[in-house]
């Protein structure tokens, strides 16, 4: 999947990132918070876009299933 997304410099980022701490201080769920914002750059930034592709196969990932790491008592 391949998209055009808003380059925003980190000042940018940060007021983002605030507006979204705001709605959710509010009530708002952080998924609707963050779609809100999103639609709100998109409507209003006009600065440039960089292409940005995602990945969602995993082929090239092997998995590894979750060892319990913890110290074990000794006998």
């Amino acid at each position: 999947m391949s998209a055009g997304m808003p380059a925003l410099s980190h000042e940018e980022q940060q007021l983002a990132a605030d507006r979204i701490h705001e709605l959710m201080a509010e009530g708002m769920s952080s998924g609707q918070a963050i779609m809100l914002v999103a639609e709100e750059i998109r409507a209003t930034h006009k600065g440039e876009s960089i292409n940005v592709s995602f990945d969602d196969e995993d082929d090239d990932e092997t998995r590894v299933p979750f060892e319990d790491v913890s110290e074990e008592e000794d006998e």
